[in-house]
């Protein structure tokens, strides 16, 4: 898939060091309610790995009173497994050399990359697969479920509480538990000003100040959970930052005097036991899980998906594809692999390519949803190039949108691209697209460019109402600038701006370009 304004991020290490490493066992995918998965393992760990997830995301979900969306199970996370953090690293790209796993946030499914191993398992301290995986999928199950503004430390902080999630031997899980990955932060090193902490000054840190900011953020957060005198205090912050509350503002009003907050943080780190929850075996409904081998077209191209999935530039995505072609090559009645190739040749800008690699898919398979969306991003590319005007053109375009729809109509993906087929043709939307858009918004919320349409149309209706109660998560998104356009345009609905007005501060440049 392609991605703008990315560089090129290790893709020649990434293939010298994993892609032609001799399989440990076959590529698998696990399938299940929540997740779909690959990793190249055998059935055994593959099938416990996904139950394992299934019992840490109903446990999460009952504890926060979290209902399952018809139709959400079309849009499932994606997790690829691979061997080590090493190779999580090379697949993140620059910058990445703490990084120990991944969640790209997606429409029509996001994706999350997770090692099989992290840097020490023999260390009860080290920073585990599991600790990272349900770290990252407690950022997924926050902004699939909870479209509110959030300071970054309880962000990470929910995310770390979530982390330490334990799947007991008879199926129970555990939740809450102590943070050991974080020890050194939390013990060691110097403390945080309460202040830094919790301030939403996205001021940058140190990678030092950054671990003890994570520790101490799993602090606040178990404390405030679990902490009797605090019961309460929270919620009470919480919608005092989504009244529009500056953090501090809303610390001291929620929580009191903030150095007594810190006194009050030490001692509950340093008390003898931790509290936690822990949910009974009978109280998670696992659904069924499906393992199958992958064809050798998917398991040759994997590496090649796995990379076009993450996403690259245009100079990334030129040279990934001689490896694809190579990969490609020897299936070309193999829908998977040719699905593959074609995403490779459309991210490089070769749209014939594309287009021909995706006749192929079909050829094989006429109901391969990969392949339909392609043919159908080749011949609106080949629209918009050509400047067509014509409405049989744009119809026959849109038609390979309209395949993939019917074969899941919960998919959200091709639900966003025909809508999108209207801006990129300069049209109006037709109503079934912006019916089809909402729904999309519905299915995959924590996707920004979808949630960027679906405020556009919404305003477009002239309900700032609904515009506002969107643009939430985006103007208060922690990794944003404090000054970004949401949430300017949110300050420009509350001083009672009409929708048109609020509209035109949304700048083409802020919104994904086609893909």
């Amino acid at each position: 898939m392609r991605v703008f304004h990315r560089a090129i991020a290790g893709i020649a290490l990434f293939c010298a060091t994993f892609c032609a490493a001799p399989a440990l066992a076959d590529w698998r995918e696990a399938s299940s309610d929540h997740f779909l998965i690959y990793a190249n393992s055998d059935e055994r760990w593959l099938r416990d790995f996904a139950d394992r997830l299934e019992r840490v995301d109903g446990a999460m979900r009952l504890t926060r009173a979290v209902e399952n969306v018809a139709g959400r199970r079309s849009n499932r996370l994606t997790i690829y497994v691979l061997p080590n953090v090493t190779a999580v690293q090379q697949m993140c790209g620059k910058n990445c050399k703490n990084v120990a796993g991944f969640y790209v946030p997606r429409a029509g499914g996001s994706i999350a990359f997770t090692p099989r191993q992290g840097s020490n398992p023999s260390d009860p301290y080290d920073l585990n697969a599991n600790t990272v995986l349900f770290h990252e999928y407690a950022h997924h199950i926050m902004l699939e479920n909870f479209a509110a503004a959030y300071p970054r430390w309880f962000v990470e902080g929910f995310a770390e509480f979530n982390s330490t999630a334990k799947v007991e031997r008879n199926g129970a899980v555990q939740l809450g538990g102590a943070a050991n990955h974080r020890a050194y932060g939390l013990v060691l090193a110097q403390p945080l000003p309460i202040a830094t902490l919790l301030e939403d000054s996205k001021a940058k840190l140190s990678a030092a100040q950054q671990d003890v900011f994570y520790g101490r953020a799993w602090l606040l957060a178990h404390m405030l959970t679990f902490d009797a005198a605090r019961s309460g205090q929270l919620s009470t912050y919480l919608q005092l930052i989504n009244q529009g509350k500056p953090s501090l503002e809303a610390a001291q009003t929620a929580f009191g005097d903030l150095k007594t907050l810190a006194r009050d943080m030490e001692k509950y780190l340093n008390s003898r036991t931790l509290s936690g929850l822990l949910v009974p075996p009978d109280r998670l409904k696992i659904g069924r899980i499906d393992l199958r081998t992958l064809s050798p077209g998917e398991a040759e191209t994997m590496a090649v998906r796995m990379r076009s999935k993450r996403g690259v530039s245009r100079p990334a995505a030129l040279a990934l594809l001689p490896e694809a072609r190579r990969r490609a090559r020897d299936f070309p009645n193999d829908p998977a692999a040719q699905g593959v190739l074609a995403e490779a040749e459309y991210d490089a800008g070769n749209v014939p390519e594309c287009e021909a690699a995706a006749d192929r898919a079909l050829a094989a398979d006429p109901k391969y949803v990969q392949a339909l969306l392609y043919k159908g991003r080749a011949r609106i590319r080949r629209a918009v190039d050509a400047r067509s005007k014509d409405p049989a053109v744009w119809k026959e375009a849109r038609s390979w949108l309209i395949k993939a729809n019917r074969i899941d109509t919960d998919d959200a993906e091709p639900l966003m691209m025909f809508y999108e087929s209207f801006l990129v043709a300069d049209q109006k939307p037709s109503d079934s697209a912006v019916a089809g858009l909402m729904r999309a918004f519905e299915l995959s919320p924590h996707d920004a460019g979808l949630r960027l349409m679906a405020i556009r149309q919404t305003l477009t209706g002239g309900d700032v109402k609904e515009a506002r109660y969107m643009l939430i998560p985006l103007a208060f998104d922690p990794h944003a600038p404090r000054d970004n356009m949401a949430a300017k345009m949110v300050a420009m609905i509350d001083a009672g701006s009409p929708a048109p007005a609020v509209l035109a501060t949304m700048r083409t440049k802020d919104e994904p370009a086609p893909e």
